[in-house]
């Protein structure tokens, strides 16, 4: 007999996206869930053929398969194809119906991890201390394992009691209408056995809070954005489950002479009106605290850049390393004397006499302004 298909099954067209094919599945499924319909026959065959034709196209792999080749192609790559004596391929039903409803329960079928929650710190550096590299000291208010029961939970010298509420499995079966869905034991925590006399300290918990003082080494480099993962330094896990992660988390505090782009530095260097139409050296800084002398050549215009090779930032990621861009800024002569205003208008007025050859972009804009005056 000639199998559904899959798509007209949960009522979606081919397009149909992974959210609205969970969403078509979880509504029909609720509807023919055979401890809804109990007796019905017809329903019982409806929910296999929903369950079956959902964990095809739940799956990327399976459901492309299925795209290009339909039900042959799903039984020759996958041993029968999906829903033949049970779900192949997969985990079983269970791990349907646990991705799709263990939301209403608050978790799936299978045990929840106890792992401590990651942590985040923020760190401020100076530019030079981001270019430089430091060894950064934090105190980081956080959680860890008691010392007292060793993270057990428990006074220490006593037993561990098989845990009444799922005799030792660590696993219950919770209901909610005609809903049936395996989770962790709310007493033991997914353990099997309970604690019967807690330790003082942490009451139970395997954790106390506590300020740690920790030192990272920040790598060279490193820039606003970046994070520093310190692996097992985040929160205790619960009872002695793994600890989660710290992420240090960089921040570089503006600096007032150098900008950072990237690898790259960039500056802005003033420069006299005299030094830019004559030519001179000028002394730039570094940001290592050296100095190098840069020519100006004659004829120097506002917004030059001149680049210093080498002089940038060694990247946190290769070893190659940035340059620093020297931006001139031509700086107007302020608060002059009527002797030197004097000589800065005959200057001006020789300039003029042979504009073209002195100012040519002045003289060349002047002349398209007459051109579109007419």
């Amino acid at each position: 007999m000639a199998k559904n298909d899959y798509y007209q099954t949960l009522g979606v067209g081919r397009e149909a996206t992974a959210a609205e094919i969970k969403k078509a599945y979880k509504k029909l499924a609720m509807k023919h869930h055979p401890d809804r319909n109990q007796g019905d026959k017809s329903s019982e065959k409806k929910f296999k053929e929903l369950s079956e034709a959902y964990e095809v196209l739940s799956d990327d792999n399976k459901r492309q398969t299925y795209n290009q080749f339909g039900h042959e192609g799903m039984d020759s790559r996958f041993g029968g194809g999906a829903g033949a004596g049970g779900f192949s391929g997969g985990g079983g039903f269970n791990d349907i119906f646990g991705d799709v409803f263990g939301d209403i329960f608050g978790g799936g079928g299978r045990s929840q991890s106890r792992r401590g929650s990651d942590l985040e710190y923020s760190i401020e550096l100076s530019l030079e201390e981001a270019v430089s590299g430091k060894e950064a000291k934090m105190k980081i208010p956080t959680s860890i394992n008691c010392v007292d029961c060793d993270a057990t939970g428990a006074k220490n010298g006593t037993a561990f009691s098989t845990c009444d509420q799922c005799g030792g499995v660590g696993q219950v079966r919770m209901s909610q209408g005609f809903f049936s869905v395996q989770q962790p034991c709310p007493k033991c925590g997914g353990r099997g056995k309970s604690i019967d006399e807690v330790c003082n300290t942490c009451s139970g918990a395997g954790k106390t809070n506590k300020t740690k003082s920790l030192s990272v080494n920040i790598p060279s480099g490193v820039d606003t954005g970046d994070q520093i993962r310190l692996s097992g330094e985040g929160e205790a896990g619960g009872q002695g489950a793994p600890s989660g992660d710290l992420y240090v988390s960089v921040r570089v505090k503006q600096h007032p002479i150098f900008q950072r782009q990237q690898d790259d530095l960039l500056c802005e260097q003033p420069i006299s009106y005299t030094t830019a139409t004559l030519g001179d050296k000028v002394i730039v800084p570094t940001l290592s605290g050296g100095k190098i002398e840069l020519k100006i050549p004659n004829g120097t215009q506002s917004g030059k850049q001149f680049r210093i090779k080498g002089k940038g930032v060694k990247s946190v990621r290769s070893n190659s390393t940035g340059d620093l861009y020297c931006r001139v800024h031509i700086e107007t002569p302020v608060n002059l004397t009527k002797e030197q205003k004097d000589l800065l208008s005959q200057l001006d007025n020789s300039f003029r006499k042979g504009k073209s050859k002195h100012i040519p972009k002045e003289h060349t804009w002047v002349d398209k302004i007459k051109d579109f005056l007419g």
